[in-house]
């Protein structure tokens, strides 16, 4: 099959070094197509590791090509539970399913659906990936009389080039997921370009915040394992959302304690900064209100949280052996934006922040006096953030 040879040498020049899988599906598709493959709709679905996506593909239709995303979540859904990707990866061998004649009880939604929409034959199969995984395509046609013996076998012949595309892309996809699954989008960009090495460090303007749950030492020896971890979750989800909608970075995870940073590029954006990190921990405290109200519902306690936020030099990189390497960041400013998340207790406010930050946002801060902070030689006015609607 010259039409064959022609797309597997695109595949592994062009296509492969295009790193551009909306471009590579498309020209796998139209060159089918020239072929004489009734193609239409395709998918082209990538498994991969990573703790909050399972998987990650592109659909290719006469109107367009798009790709997406799949959550560990909706692989329990009806969505993915009987459909044509399930029985291919379970049972390892292509499926090929008139869609004429379907019975709505027992065929799975998606048949339906395409059958629907006009189309009459559906085959689904597998790519393999240099490192043995597994992973699944499916394709549709409206053609009459369906996919034909040879459309079939152009498909598979054609596999094969296509993987070895797709596969560079879903591996750096899956690590640079990875990277900033961790470490957060700035420090994971500049970790994939190699600007951070083993003992390295960039300094940085940056607004500092430190959250800390509350009560929870008390709540881990009283309540369930699964009450503790469905706590925590709730209350990380909320912090991180909250942090990336107003531009931040988490950085880490400490315990029941998150460390997030808001960089500050030019001088231009430091109240900017200060501002989107008020406004974060404004976010976290509505939404707070939020979670407690449905844990109430599922009588569970209440959960609350200390804030303590800073402006200044910091230092970030990774340390650590030449086998296992941490990133952080480090500084006076992180050592007092820690610090006074720790006066929230005793100052009995749950978000604190230095005349630094309320005065980028006089409006939403309140003065609670002069405070002693450890480390720092002389007594600092605090402020205590409005709690309202943002």
């Amino acid at each position: 099959m010259a039409s064959v040879a022609q797309l597997t040498d695109w595949m592994i020049t062009e296509g492969r070094r295009s790193g551009d899988p909306v471009k590579v599906v498309s020209h796998f598709c139209s060159s089918l197509i020239e072929e004489g493959v009734p193609l239409w709709r395709v998918n082209i679905g990538q498994r991969f590791a990573n703790p909050l996506l399972i998987a990650w593909g592109v659909v290719w239709t006469p109107d367009g090509t798009d790709s997406y995303d799949v959550t560990h979540e909706t692989m329990l859904t009806e969505g993915y539970v009987g459909s044509s990707f399930e029985y291919i990866l379970e049972h390892r061998k292509p499926l090929h399913k008139s869609l004429r004649q379907l019975d709505p009880k027992t065929d799975h939604s998606s048949y339906l659906e395409f059958a629907e929409l006009g189309g009459t034959d559906y085959y689904a199969t597998l790519m393999y990936y240099g490192d043995g995984s597994l992973h699944g395509c499916t394709f549709v046609t409206q053609e009459r009389d369906g996919f034909s013996p040879r459309h079939l076998e152009l498909i598979e012949a054609a596999l094969p080039a296509l993987s070895s595309a797709l596969e560079p892309v879903t591996m750096r996809k899956s690590a640079k997921g990875l990277l900033r699954t961790y470490l957060g989008d700035g420090p994971s960009d500049a970790v994939w370009n190699g600007r951070i090495k083993r003992g390295e460090r960039t300094t940085v303007d940056a607004v500092v915040m430190f959250s800390d749950l509350r009560g929870f030492t008390a709540l881990s020896e009283a309540a369930p394992e699964a009450d503790v971890f469905d706590a925590l979750s709730g209350y990380f989800d909320l912090v991180v959302q909250s942090v990336e909608d107003n531009g931040g970075d988490v950085l880490k995870f400490m315990g029941d304690g998150i460390l997030s940073i808001f960089t500050i590029a030019t001088q231009a954006d430091h109240a900017d900064r200060c501002r989107k990190a008020a406004q974060a921990a404004q976010s976290v405290l509505a939404g707070l209100t939020a979670l407690n109200r449905r844990r109430v519902e599922t009588k569970k306690p209440p959960l609350d949280v200390g804030i303590g936020i800073n402006v200044g030099q910091v230092s970030y990189g990774n340390i650590g052996s030449p086998g296992r390497l941490d990133f952080t960041v480090l500084g006076g400013a992180v050592n007092v934006a820690s610090r006074i998340e720790g006066l929230t207790k005793s100052i009995r406010r749950r978000v604190l922040a230095t005349s630094a930050i309320a005065g980028a946002s006089p409006d939403l801060f309140s003065s609670c006096g002069l405070h002693e902070v450890r480390g720092l030689a002389r007594p600092i006015e605090l402020f205590s953030l409005v709690e309202g609607e943002l």
